[in-house]
């Protein structure tokens, strides 16, 4: 977890700024979203060794074999949730703490569980020191977290075999699950719309490399 003082300079700003025009640039349209990512800064959730790279659009590692998703991955995922002030979202693979951060900036009440032990005591401290007010949960997140469902959205933040059924019937009616679906290497984006109790309508979107998701439902 990151080790320098939380320092927001002018630089650091400035480089938000062109991330931002970036993320436009590649086809993001949310300026909700664009908004969050302007706000938080990315270079808190990094080791300090690799802070300088905070503003590259790119995935880097957080330990435990873990990533700090790309931002236009964290942009592209967010903005298929269409997230709404008060919005209930499950999101499984807590990591760094920086989607779920994005989502609470954009008002949801978000519950996220992390399968790795370590990384999620060390998570938990930092978002606690941050300020981020979120539901942290350890343990396997392939089976969602029904003591607290249903969820109007669920974001799955590793990539998955098969789509768990646990985390379709958490999700209300009229509900979404975005869910990276494929091999260890490469995973489409699926966007699940719950229309009734027995029906759902899916989207997708290729191009996608997430690390495993692990657990019951996941590679294991």
């Amino acid at each position: 977890m990151p080790l320098l003082k939380l320092e927001d300079t002018y630089l650091h700003k400035g480089k938000r700024r062109v991330l931002v025009t970036l993320l436009r640039e590649k086809g993001i349209k949310n300026e909700r979203v664009l908004q969050a990512i302007n706000t938080l800064p990315r270079h808190y959730f990094f080791d300090s060794a690799l802070i300088s790279h905070a503003y590259e659009d790119k995935a880097f590692p957080i330990g435990e074999g873990q990533t700090i998703s790309q931002p236009y991955t964290v942009a592209f995922q967010t903005e298929l949730l269409d997230i709404k002030e008060g919005d209930r979202v499950l999101e499984i693979g807590t990591g760094s703490g920086y989607q779920g951060s994005i989502l609470h900036l954009l008002g949801a009440e978000v519950f996220t569980i992390e399968y790795q032990k370590k990384l999620f005591e060390g998570t938990k401290r930092f978002l606690t020191r941050l300020g981020i007010n979120m539901h942290l949960f350890y343990g396997d997140g392939t089976g969602g977290l029904p003591a607290y469902a249903p969820y109007d959205k669920i974001i799955v933040t590793a990539g998955a075999p098969v789509v768990p059924e646990a985390l379709i019937q958490q999700l209300k009616i009229g509900g979404i699950l975005v869910i990276p679906v494929g091999d260890k290497r490469k995973q489409a984006m699926l966007k699940i719309t719950k229309k009734t109790n027995t029906k759902t309508v899916q989207e997708e979107y290729e191009g996608f490399a997430f690390v495993p998701l692990l657990g019951k439902d996941g590679w294991g």
